[in-house]
């Protein structure tokens, strides 16, 4: 069926464009026919990918190649032991990549599960239960509360029908329906209050309409069309690693080939070249880096999910850290999704009231305060009525602990709901009441009379009208008033002064009911055209879904890092505004966009207003995977957090995307990277902490790594170069890439983040691993190891000792280097910087690979083997001065500067306090 704005037709036009009868329904005949023509009422998933596929597309990464190259290397060494934990790491990496990508696979399967499994539709003349797949185009469906709407539908008729669309808009709040043709083209989802949406649940009332979209042709299936289509992005340490990895292969090779070449050109022999080559080049290449990496993700991993912080796909983890935007939902993220009554307006006076959500505890304060209302015969009435004209109930979970962990769920509407909670904190209960009162006759809610009534009869016989409400209407149906403890006539004047306060709390986004009643003689016969005339005014309540306590402290823990905090909700923009200034969202020069607003902007012009915008309200899912990309277009690293299924998609196109795991939908979680165990906001500052201490942990030892390997390097070149005789011989060099890259590496893993991690700016999306400074401290190090290890080497041999000691002597002085210069990298300062004990698995990873060093020179069969020799204690004070030579001498000038600032801080001091 041609796309068309259907809330725009009146009930006729639509009933033309559909070719349907609204009392007969379609007849069978014409389902099938048009079920050939549109096809099922199902939502298509595209071309699945096989699991083998996504089995075999883990290997073809580069750096996995590199790895098996260096397993065949490793083979043709002898080195089987090396040759087999290289596999082990091709193989693990492949299966946890395989696992992530198939579980994002299932994303559009969970989207699938959200549809109606069944439908109530007119066909034949007859009304009937059919598979909700069978639905076609024109259809005529019954629908009514506890259903899942089945289809798009057009509404042609409402009886007080609420439907709740968070999932699809991020309205906080169910939507009352009705069949009012509607007269502003290019509205958003919220606000087309005479449509239903595919996959949204009916909460109250019932109604009636015409199919006018099914399967893919649904705003669901829109949905699921943007999820098939939006490509998950490569994450910065994945690029980054990649880059790196091909990078360091090249140079790795090409210094390894020109140590060779040299070698032989010297006259060395070229077999043992060859040998002593190819070790450089397994050592060179750093094929445990993938591997470490992923302990140090997953070692990151188990940190956050004590932080209730769950991971889904590992590289993404260190994404958080470089976040420079987090788009975050308003509705249960910011908010805790629960209708919260916090102003009572009664007898002329401002009531306050506190407590959390559904929990029926809390007081009643007038002008700072506390007063037992219940003792207060106009406040308890006033409470009354507005429990006894509800359908909502509050209960307690029976598995929740009592005390301030109770936990208090409610079925129904939120907003009477709030009702029936606000009556609880001042002890009214609704089961006592119901108890005491019976219902006799209701008028249920609907959008022309924006009010509802229940005539109810006490167990003493007295009878009256309980009415809640728009304000306006029962103060338009009102003759009286309670007013300052006593019943009076409702003069113009009184009638001003709350039509003032209604516009007062709803400006400050309270969503406002009025209450109201009427007494009935109990002979009296009740007549519907004048039940809710000649009320008696009680009262205004106002209510908000109130954003969550500690969120507040998180964003400005955000700010303070540098993160700007953006908030995208289906809801009303006065609503959004007033949150988003409460939990310091929205500064004073901020700007607020709606969806109306992006619908008429420009590309051009939403990109140039995008920096300053800190606020979308009323906005579709199009829009939020739109602002995610022009967000990531301007250069942003962009964390997208949601629960519905209308935020999938942008969560899916997110550099990283967050879920709720309590309130969250399948679909949502799934196109997820991390979910929020905890469904709160404040998680994710607590994210972010370990994401940047993750990223720094990985820079560390990759400084580590890198700087060892290329002292390795230098050392062999070196000397080919002064025709020295190799300073190691290849089965060392392999032994020093096994044992000193190892443990210590995956030890700076577990490495705990620096006190001012969350002070410091994000760093760029683009930013090189070898950023500041990382590059040149790795250079450095790597040549004065080098020089250090030669140089011990030069003077053994000059003193007259064997080629094998001079080659021990070395070997020992390059671990003992590489062992001491693991405790510099764990600060971007200086070694003296940080405790060096503070981290006791680097200590226990050191002293590990020290009696490894041990047993290979005291041990007799290994000395056989790695061709050493026992060494004394005067050539281990040598081995450790020379080792200790590079990372000292690399301090210097680090703590000089520190020494000489520090002076000068005082100096100013004492000359501020003179």
């Amino acid at each position: 069926m041609t796309q068309k704005f259907w809330y725009l037709l009146s009930e006729n036009e639509v009933v033309r464009e559909t070719r349907t009868d609204l009392l007969r329904g379609l007849s069978s005949e014409e389902v099938r026919n048009r079920q050939a023509e549109y096809g099922r009422n199902n939502l298509s998933e595209g071309e699945r990918i096989s699991p083998l596929t996504i089995l075999l597309n883990q290997f073809k990464d580069f750096m996995v190649l590199v790895l098996l190259a260096a397993t065949l290397i490793s083979g043709l060494l002898g080195e089987y032991t090396d040759a087999i934990a290289i596999i082990a790491i091709v193989m693990i990496n492949g299966v946890l990549g395989f696992y992530q990508e198939y579980r994002a696979e299932k994303s559009l399967h969970a989207l699938k599960e959200l549809t109606a499994p069944t439908a109530t539709v007119m066909r034949d003349g007859l009304q009937m239960k059919v598979p909700a797949s069978d639905l076609v185009p024109g259809d005529v469906v019954l629908i009514e509360s506890g259903d899942r709407v089945p289809a798009d539908i057009r509404i042609i008729d409402a009886q007080g029908l609420h439907v709740e669309e968070s999932a699809l808009t991020g309205e906080s709040v169910p939507v009352l329906k009705g069949s009012k043709a509607l007269d502003e083209e290019e509205i958003t989802l919220g606000d087309q209050n005479n449509m239903a949406f595919m996959g949204t649940l009916v909460v109250q009332g019932s109604g009636k309409g015409i199919v006018i979209g099914t399967g893919m042709h649904t705003e669901m299936g829109k949905i699921a069309h943007l999820l098939a289509n939006t490509d998950s992005i490569q994450t910065p340490l994945q690029y980054r690693l990649e880059q790196m990895g091909k990078v360091l292969i090249v140079v790795a090779l090409l210094l390894t080939a020109l140590v060779v070449i040299t070698g032989i050109w010297h006259g060395q022999n070229g077999y043992y070249m060859f040998l002593a080559g190819v070790s450089l080049a397994v050592a060179a290449i750093p094929e445990g880096l993938p591997a470490i990496v992923t302990i140090a993700l997953a070692l990151g991993v188990q940190r956050m999910i004590k932080r209730r912080a769950i991971v889904r796909k590992l590289p993404s983890v260190e994404t958080l850290g470089c976040a420079t935007v987090i788009c975050t939902d308003k509705t249960g993220t910011l908010t805790q999704n629960k209708m919260t009554v916090t102003h009572f307006y009664i007898n002329g006076e401002d009531w306050e009231v506190s407590g959390n959500g559904y929990n029926p505890h809390g007081n009643f304060s007038k002008k700072g305060k506390i007063y037992d209302v219940a003792k207060l015969p106009s406040i308890r009435s006033a409470l009354e009525i507005g429990v006894l004209c509800n359908h909502a109930e509050l209960s307690l979970d029976d598995t929740s602990k009592k005390g301030k962990n109770e936990n208090w769920m409610i079925s129904g509407d939120p907003t009477e709901a709030a009702l029936v909670v606000l009556a609880a904190k001042a002890g009214i209960w609704k089961n006592e009441l119901q108890r005491k009162w019976k219902i006799e006759r209701e008028l249920p809610f609907d959008s022309k009379r924006k009010m509802m009534s229940a005539l109810v009869k006490s167990d003493q016989g007295k009878r009256i009208i309980a009415v809640k409400g728009a304000p306006e209407v029962l103060l338009a149906k009102a003759e009286k008033i309670l007013w300052q403890e006593r019943i009076l006539p409702l003069s113009p004047q009184i009638r001003e002064q709350i039509l003032l306060k209604n516009n007062q709390l709803a400006g400050n986004a309270l969503r406002v009911i009025a209450l109201a009643y009427k007494e009935i003689p109990e002979t009296a016969k009740i007549d519907e055209s004048n039940m809710e005339e000649g009320l008696t005014f009680m009262g205004l309540v106002g209510m908000i879904d109130p954003p969550r306590e500690e969120v507040k402290e998180a964003i400005r823990a955000c700010k303070e890092a540098g993160i700007k905090v953006i908030m995208i909700t289906g809801d009303h923009i006065l609503t959004a505004e007033t949150i988003a200034k409460r939990l310091g969202i929205l500064p004073q020069d901020g700007l607020t966009v709606s969806g109306t607003d992006l619908y008429n902007m420009t590309n051009e012009e939403f990109l140039e207003k995008i920096e300053q915008v800190y606020v979308y309200a009323r906005v579709s899912p199009e829009h939020k995977l739109q602002i995610v990309q022009a967000l990531q277009n301007k250069g942003h690293v962009v964390a997208m957090t949601g629960d519905g299924v209308n935020d999938a998609p942008a969560i899916k196109a997110a550099n990283i995307g967050v879920s709720m795991g309590i309130a969250g939908t399948d679909v949502s979680k799934e196109a997820s990277s991390l979910v929020l165990a905890d469904d709160n906001f404040s998680t994710i500052s607590a994210a972010i902490e370990e994401g940047r201490s993750i990223y720094d942990n990985i820079r560390k030892f990759i400084r580590y790594l890198l700087a060892s390997n290329v002292g390795e390097i230098l050392v062999m070149f070196f000397a080919m170069l002064l025709a020295l005789p190799l300073p190691l011989i290849p089965i060392q060099i392999l032994w020093v890439n096994l044992v000193t890259d190892g443990l210590p590496a995956m030890a700076l893993g577990l490495d705990r983040p620096e006190r001012d991690t969350m002070k410091q700016p994000p760093r760029k999306a683009k930013e090189s691993l070898f950023a500041r400074g990382l590059g040149w401290k790795i250079i450095s190090r790597g040549v004065l190891i080098g020089l250090a290890t030669l140089g011990i080497f030069m003077l053994t041999l000059k003193s007259g000792t064997s080629l094998q000691t001079a080659q021990t002597m070395a070997f020992s002085t390059l671990v003992m280097a590489q062992l001491i210069h693991v405790f510099d990298c764990r600060s971007e300062k200086s070694i003296f910087h940080r405790n060096p004990f503070q981290n006791k698995y680097l200590v226990s990873a050191v002293l590990s690979s020290i009696l490894l060093l041990l047993g290979v020179i005291y041990w007799e069969p290994a000395q056989a083997i790695f061709k050493t020799t026992p060494l004394n204690i005067i050539q281990w004070l040598s081995i450790l001065l020379f080792a200790a030579i590079p990372t000292f001498l690399a301090g210097m000038p680090r703590i000089f500067y520190e020494l000489l600032y520090t002076r000068i801080k005082r100096k100013s001091s004492l000359k501020v306090q003179r």
